[in-house]
């Protein structure tokens, strides 16, 4: 299989690394999520300027029907430069407006996703849910053509800077998705550990559009969460190499009873440790992201994408706490990237299911 990257998506990737080298720095980070928002929409409108909102959208809704291959390199350039903007909220939710909603709703939604216009947000899990996606307690009532919702959604990344919301609630057919513009629920807004900001969803009646529900919701729910599954690995791993680098640099330059702390031959064995567990978590990434765009077997899609997500959550223990260590004291300092890294390596750990419910599905599978 070959996993190089073809011409179209190099020049992507290199365009969108430029733009995160120049104009989105650590410092630059720095200040967004200190800021009341806790995102930039210049930085937005520089993605969506470049066609990255449009990247995993069909053609005729003005995307570029590109899938996960193809944002692998996108997602590695975000872990690198720490991005917080919604952009893996927005592509997951939109994803779900194309598998469940009518051809005038994918029409009225997907062309401002593409542009940059609209952002959007998938609020699915539920107090006591864990990672089981079938756990859905929010309830759908109809009167005549109107439907609303009431229930609660958790730490749903990206709600707070979200137009509409894609929720999950049950109904009379079984599991539906829906719309919600996110005025019309109340929003808890928290900040995450490592940056990001999340908002827990309180729906009392909240006005709702249905996309479409029945048997096949849960299916094109776990498809839609495997691809998002698939690039918060990629993103793992742009993190991982980054934190790698910055700590190989560091060891060429930090020097302790006159020679560099490199030179010491437990610290090399350390090293070659976290390259290695790198380079093993992007060839697992690249063959579960191929498996989520080839594969129309759910179990074998999921298989993949499980046994990827099991090694990144091992990696990303690994190299991130290596890489603190390595740095010694000022490793966890705020004003050192590779602690802001530590931090988002951590929640990736977790994101779309930690490592214990990934093998339990593996050896299920």
């Amino acid at each position: 299989m070959n996993f190089e990257s073809n011409e179209e998506q190099r020049l992507l990737t290199d365009s969108v690394r430029r733009f995160i080298d120049k104009d989105y720095d650590f410092e630059k980070r720095r200040k967004i999520i200190a800021s009341p928002e806790g995102w930039d929409s210049n930085a937005w409108a520089a993605l969506a300027e470049m066609g990255v909102t449009a990247l995993a959208l069909p053609a005729e809704y003005d995307g570029f029907d590109g899938g996960a291959v193809d944002l692998m390199g996108i997602m590695e350039a975000f872990g690198a430069g720490l991005v917080v903007e919604p952009f893996l909220p927005t592509v997951l939710a939109g994803r779900l407006v194309m598998a469940a909603g009518s051809e005038a709703q994918r029409r009225a939604i997907l062309p401002r996703v593409a542009s940059g216009e609209l952002r959007l947000a998938f609020a699915h899990l539920e107090r006591g849910a864990r990672f089981d996606l079938s756990r859905v307690g929010a309830e759908a009532k109809r009167t005549g053509d109107a439907w609303t919702i009431s229930g609660e959604k958790r730490a749903v990344v990206g709600a707070p800077v979200a137009g509409k919301l894609v929720v999950s609630a049950r109904t009379p057919s079984g599991l539906g998705l829906f719309l919600i513009d996110t005025q019309d629920a109340e929003l808890k807004r928290h900040a995450t550990v490592d940056g990001m900001r999340v908002a827990d969803v309180l729906l009392f009646n909240a006005k709702a559009e249905l996309l479409g529900d029945g048997a096949a919701t849960l299916a094109k729910i776990e498809e839609v969460n495997d691809f998002g599954t698939a690039l918060v690995c990629a993103e793992a791993v742009g993190a991982m190499k980054y934190a790698c680098d910055t700590t190989l640099d560091y060891l060429k330059t930090r020097k302790q009873f006159g020679v560099t702390i490199g030179s010491f031959q437990a610290l090399q064995h350390r090293m070659v440790d976290m390259y290695i567990a790198s380079e093993l978590s992007r060839s697992m990434t690249c063959l579960a992201c191929s498996k989520v765009d080839a594969t129309g077997d759910a179990k074998e899609r999921a298989h993949a994408v499980s046994a990827a997500k099991i090694k990144i959550s091992d990696s990303a223990r690994l190299i991130s706490q290596e890489a603190v260590q390595l740095h010694g004291g000022m490793g966890m300092t705020e004003e050192l990237k590779v602690s802001h890294t530590f931090r988002r390596l951590t929640v990736i750990a977790e994101q779309f299911g930690d490592e214990d419910y990934h093998l339990t599905r593996f050896g299920a599978l």
